[in-house]
């Protein structure tokens, strides 16, 4: 029998931790990634020597400083994004899990994509707000020095038909760019977040779910208080590698119309092969190192708790 549950809330400081340290190891082994392939691209390439001792001697402060930098910078934005959810949650309903035992059977898609899109909404509206204040002062700094640049050229030119923005013009342009950002970008990102979180819950509801189910282990904190205390590795792999497979092969069906309308057939199946295998490795190998990392950290540094009613 399914029940469903929503998360009512999720405890600040242990997600904020686990997330941040998972991001720290991730990219831990993205710089040892990096320079084991600056490395052998120095080794195979003579021309590329110089640049592959430069990395190779800045491979330990990279090694260091990447892993701290991640740390940070996620500790802000999940902090951030979970204080929002739990704002938001109260007021528009927050995610709905079907389970039945351990297993997530499906994921109402209403509910999933509302709460979503609207904290993607608040970060664009964010992102838009400090883009905006970084503009604008380019745009003042061009439309005051608009007037004298093209006095200068219309005198060095003797050119007196020249057709050259003025310097209203540009700062017109630069309000509109600055609206744009902080209005028309929140706006997009709630319209593509809340069809792409629907489509996300709908490919799991109805096709991953045929292959594989996430499965979710909860023990009883107090009350409706739940700790996550381990992801299995292999079913929630292979369930978000399959959505996001989906997504790829959307991807490639439109890169292979593209290219078959400029007579590139070929071209158009290869790129729809990379973009589904691709997405399917990428999405498996990713998911399979987080849950991985989470289960080796949730007993070390505390689980994540959820309010679950």
């Amino acid at each position: 029998m399914v029940d469903v549950k929503e998360i009512k809330s999720v405890e600040l400081a242990p997600f904020t931790l686990m997330s941040s340290s998972i991001h720290a190891i991730l990219a831990f082994i993205a710089a040892i990634i990096t320079l084991i392939a600056f490395g052998i691209i120095a080794a195979l390439v003579p021309q590329a020597s110089v640049f592959g001792s430069v990395i190779t001697s800045a491979g330990a402060a990279l090694i260091i400083i990447y892993p701290i930098a991640a740390f940070f910078i996620y500790l802000a934005i999940s902090f951030f994004t979970i204080l929002l959810y739990n704002g938001l949650a109260p007021r528009l309903g927050g995610i709905k899990l079907g389970l039945e035992g351990n297993e997530v059977t499906n994921i109402p898609v209403v509910s999933f994509s509302l709460i979503l899109a609207a904290i993607e909404t608040i970060w664009a509206f964010i992102i838009g707000v400090f883009l905006a204040a970084a503009i604008t002062p380019v745009f003042t700094a061009l439309s005051s020095s608009i007037p004298v640049v093209s006095q200068a050229i219309a005198n060095a030119t003797n050119a007196t038909n020249m057709t050259i923005p003025t310097g209203q013009a540009v700062a017109a342009g630069g309000v509109f760019l600055a609206i744009i950002l902080i209005i028309g970008l929140p706006i997009m990102a709630f319209i593509f977040g809340f069809i792409g979180n629907a489509l996300a819950a709908i490919f799991y509801n109805y096709i991953a779910t045929k292959v594989s189910k996430i499965q979710l282990n909860f023990d009883a904190v107090t009350g409706t208080l739940k700790n996550l205390t381990s992801i299995p590795v292999v079913p929630a792999s292979l369930a978000v590698a399959i959505v996001f497979t989906i997504f790829g092969l959307l991807r490639g069906l439109a890169d292979l119309a593209s290219l078959s309308a400029n007579g590139n057939v070929a071209g158009g199946v290869g790129a729809l092969i990379a973009s589904i295998v691709g997405y399917f490795i990428m999405y498996f190998i990713g998911t399979a190192l987080i849950t991985i990392f989470y289960n080796a950290l949730a007993p070390r540094i505390g689980a994540v708790k959820l309010e679950l009613e």
